[in-house]
């Protein structure tokens, strides 16, 4: 099982099965600050738990960072 995650191929023994699911494997301790698509579909955090993974999905995270 394979996903693309910021444009980088990452395969999976076991696919996480929802977005809320990957995000705890991918960025554990970063909860605010975060946005995600879905094959190009901005999911808002309250439906990440709701949102189901499938193979060969593309997923982009963007974090906030400080700085100016």
């Amino acid at each position: 099982m394979e996903l693309t995650i910021n444009h980088t191929l990452k395969k999976f023994d076991v696919l996480p099965d929802t977005l809320e699911a990957l995000m705890a494997i991918e960025i554990p301790q970063k909860r605010k600050g975060i946005a995600v698509a879905l094959n190009n579909r901005i999911i808002p955090q309250s439906f990440w738990a709701e949102t189901f993974l499938n193979d060969k999905d593309s997923i982009l995270i963007i974090t906030a960072t400080q700085g100016g």
